[in-house]
């Protein structure tokens, strides 16, 4: 078992900059793929980035290309989310997920933590 608890979510104003963490506890962090999706209201969960278990290798959304980073420290059992340039659109439940393989669907992750708010105001 992995357990994932996000972190930083917040209201901002667009064009602003918001930094999510997801702190994971349980099995060997560096082990695990680590991935960012979102949800906004009546939605489905959408794909933000992703990053491999060494952090060498990152892929991102097409809607966040550009503005938002993925990274990790394994030490720290931590990945992160920088957002930049933040949008309304960019408003969404933000979570991390955790999985074996380094894809873009959600079916591939195994865990899950519970969410974090970030909202974007015009």
């Amino acid at each position: 078992q992995v357990q994932l608890v996000e972190s930083g979510g917040g209201l901002v104003q667009a064009g602003g900059s918001l930094r999510l963490s997801c702190a994971a506890s349980g099995r060997t962090f560096s082990n695990y793929v680590m991935a960012w999706f979102r949800q906004a209201p009546g939605k489905e969960r959408e794909f933000v980035a992703v990053i491999s278990s060494s952090g060498g290798s990152t892929f991102y959304g097409d809607s966040v290309k550009g503005r938002f980073t993925i990274s990790r420290d394994n030490a720290k059992n931590t990945v992160s989310l920088q957002m930049n340039s933040l949008k309304p659109e960019d408003t969404a439940v933000y979570y991390c997920a955790a999985g074996r393989t380094f894809r873009t669907s959600r079916r591939e992750y195994d865990y899950w933590g519970q969410g974090t708010q970030v909202t974007v105001s015009s």
